[in-house]
């Protein structure tokens, strides 16, 4: 794993400071690492008993099958914190997706922190329970379509940056990347969204969007 850090990096004011309470660090709040595009925060089987939080850039989460294929089961944005591990490892990759700063929080030996670590816990296992729900739809349409509108609620508009690539979209989805890409073509020409550019999509009818995710 290589990071680097660097108290030269500029954050606005709301990413600079730590989202996670005080009482989940062991001492001084540690600098942003940087971890450059594709690569490893932490791999699995190592060692957990950390979160992290993401201040800019994204990170994906990830798992490799025993076929060589890869299943992506989240995407983590700026603000968003991951990690969380019910046991002593880690069950999952993590890997920077862009140029992406990282803050970690280590956790107090011995401390009970279960109070603040209840809420973190809950909202993984919701997230990991759309995630189940959004693969168990048959349509590709309607995978794609419920995506995008979890990426509009995450950043609060309707034009969403898409950090991750289209075959990053189908490892998370269960699509082919050929699929992906076509489903997109379709949205576009029924006038759903509008394609900015590669990683900025525009949502034009959020209601029909809404309505072919559910």
């Amino acid at each position: 794993m290589q990071a680097y850090t660097s108290s030269r990096i500029s954050l606005s004011p709301h990413l600079a400071q730590p989202a996670l309470p005080a009482t989940l660090g062991s001492g001084p709040v540690q600098p942003i690492s940087f971890f450059p595009a594709g690569s490893e925060i932490y791999a699995q089987g190592e060692k957990a008993g950390a979160f992290y939080q993401v201040e800019f850039g994204a990170v994906r989460i990830y798992r490799l099958l025993a076929d060589g294929r890869r299943q992506i089961s989240a995407f983590h944005l700026a603000g968003e914190t991951f990690g969380f591990e019910a046991g002593a490892t880690h069950h999952f990759f993590a890997e920077a997706i862009n140029a992406t700063g990282v803050r970690v929080f280590r956790l107090n030996a011995g401390a009970d922190m279960s109070h603040q670590l209840l809420p973190l816990a809950l909202k993984g296992l919701t997230r990991a329970q759309e995630h189940l729900l959004v693969l168990g739809r048959q349509n590709a349409i309607e995978r794609v379509a419920a995506f995008l509108v979890d990426m509009v609620e995450r950043q609060g508009l309707r034009q969403v940056e898409l950090p991750m690539s289209r075959m990053d979209i189908g490892d998370y989805l269960g699509l082919t990347i050929e699929t992906v890409s076509r489903v997109f073509t379709r949205l576009k020409d029924k006038g759903v969204i509008r394609l900015l550019n590669l990683r900025s999509v525009e949502i034009l009818k959020q209601d029909v969007l809404q309505t072919m995710g559910e």
